[in-house]
């Protein structure tokens, strides 16, 4: 049973982002290869977005597959896409049901060609619900974001289309993958590590961190909800000082 009653519905994260993080360790602990941590963490993924969406969270971003992740064994890696594409197959009508929309960030091209075509696909065809948006970083590295959109920038400077004195904060974040998301209110982590992974780096300047020792596949809803009664504790200051924030 889930105890969602302590939650400030009025002070609700808006983004939650999650490094999705401890499959290959949950995996030893069962005495099962790293492929059998991956296949039990869907259940951790079914359950954040059921209650992310059921308590009223607008965005959910979750750290599938980054772009250092292309040097695992190549085992692990084609069994992660063959998961992905049956994962969305399966979960499209349940999207729809719901009112959630998938979004992606990350270099979704350099997917496998099936991988792609479901991701699209299921981007598609949940594109018009409006109840909670899932974002997906697959392929996807906060480096490789900041560099491409540099590129873009020096592009639109070299074709006069904006013009040096144009760069700030607002036309780089419109370059990044996540542009029209809101930056995280909260970034979580599981598995016990204390690192941000490469993960949305411009995005989570001002973002709350969480940890957890839970690693991913045991992740549940009451622990979700947890992170956000965490999170509503905190004071979120913004570099300004809690009295200027009082007035």
């Amino acid at each position: 049973m889930v105890d969602i009653s302590k939650v400030d519905l009025n002070k609700l994260p808006k983004h939650i982002a999650i490094i999705m993080d401890g499959n290959g360790r949950w995996a030893k602990t069962q005495g099962e290869d790293r492929i059998y941590g991956h296949l039990n963490a869907i259940t951790a993924v079914t359950e954040t977005v059921e209650m992310a969406a059921e308590i009223g969270v607008k965005y959910l971003t979750l750290y599938a597959f980054s772009t250092e992740n292309w040097n695992r064994p190549k085992q692990e890696v084609d069994a992660l896409m063959g998961l992905l594409v049956r994962t969305l197959k399966n979960e499209v009508k349940r999207l729809n049901g719901n009112q959630i929309k998938l979004a992606t960030i990350g270099d979704a091209k350099s997917l496998p060609k099936e991988t792609y075509d479901e991701l699209m696909h299921t981007i598609e065809s949940t594109s018009q619900n409006t109840k909670m948006t899932v974002v997906i970083a697959l392929s996807y590295s906060s480096k490789w974001e900041i560099i491409e959109a540099i590129k873009q920038i020096a592009k639109e400077v070299k074709s006069n289309t904006i013009s040096i004195n144009d760069i700030n904060d607002k036309l780089i974040s419109s370059h990044l993958n996540t542009d029209g998301i809101p930056d995280p209110d909260i970034l979580i982590r599981t598995s016990g590590e204390k690192r941000i992974s490469n993960f949305l780096l411009w995005q989570i300047a001002y973002s709350e961190l969480y940890f957890t020792d839970k690693l991913w596949p045991d992740f549940r809803k009451q622990d979700l909800v947890d992170a956000i009664l965490d999170y509503q504790q905190r004071e979120r200051r913004f570099g300004l000082t809690s009295e200027q924030l009082s007035k």
